[in-house]
């Protein structure tokens, strides 16, 4: 079963368990979202189409990562002028996975929460965060002398500032100077999955070294 759904002023044909990249929504990574604007819903034996949507149909999907997409240069010229203007933008996105196709008005069955084990006292967010940069790798020696604040590059908050300075990245300059290998390794630790090459970390790191 497929499905055309509209978000964002955009139209996309979605099946279970596709990704999908829609303009960006206001969720966090993990929760669900619904999507009631269906325009048609089809299957092996027959099509719907909605005018403009279909009656009773909806389409659920999880948030999977908020990002963006690679920078784009606008270059301005204006000739004999004098008049030069060049500026960045990178568009935010969110990735979402289709979980399920709802028609006749059914609603999508609630998502179980995994209970914690009755033996085992429930971790608090700090142990958690603590236990889990203890068990990460050092790859890189972190040069002497104060560290940056790495926040300061999109993308990077206070727990995974925590994080890279653990594996010893600690200044603008190291992520400045990231082969191909180095954010393979990083990638690897952290199981970003590309996130460093999407929001464009090096670039970045770049720019802040060099003020």
């Amino acid at each position: 079963m497929f499905a055309v759904i509209k978000t964002g002023g955009k139209q996309y044909r979605v099946a279970q368990d596709d990704l999908i990249k829609i303009e960006k929504l206001t969720a966090e990574p993990g929760e669900t979202v619904t999507f009631d604007e269906v325009l048609m819903v089809g299957g092996e034996t027959a099509t719907a189409i909605g005018s403009p949507v279909v009656d009773g149909a909806s389409v659920v999907a999880e948030v999977v990562d908020q990002g963006r997409h690679r920078k784009i240069i606008i270059f301005k010229k204006r000739r004999r002028q004098n008049s030069r203007r060049r500026n960045g933008h990178r568009q935010s996105f969110t990735l979402v996975k289709i979980t399920d196709i709802l028609t006749g008005g059914a609603k999508a069955a609630p998502k179980k929460k995994a209970a914690a084990p009755k033996t085992e006292k429930a971790a608090t967010p700090k142990a958690e965060e603590a236990g889990a940069e203890s068990e990460l790798p050092v790859l890189f020696t972190a040069p002497e002398g104060p560290a940056d604040d790495l926040k300061k590059i999109s993308g990077v908050g206070p727990v995974l500032e925590k994080k890279l300075n653990a594996l010893g990245i600690t200044t603008y300059a190291q992520v400045a100077a990231f082969s191909a290998e180095d954010i393979a390794r990083v990638d690897d630790a952290l199981s970003f999955k590309g996130r460093i090459d999407r929001d464009n970390w090096v670039q970045q790191a770049s720019e802040l070294a060099g003020k």
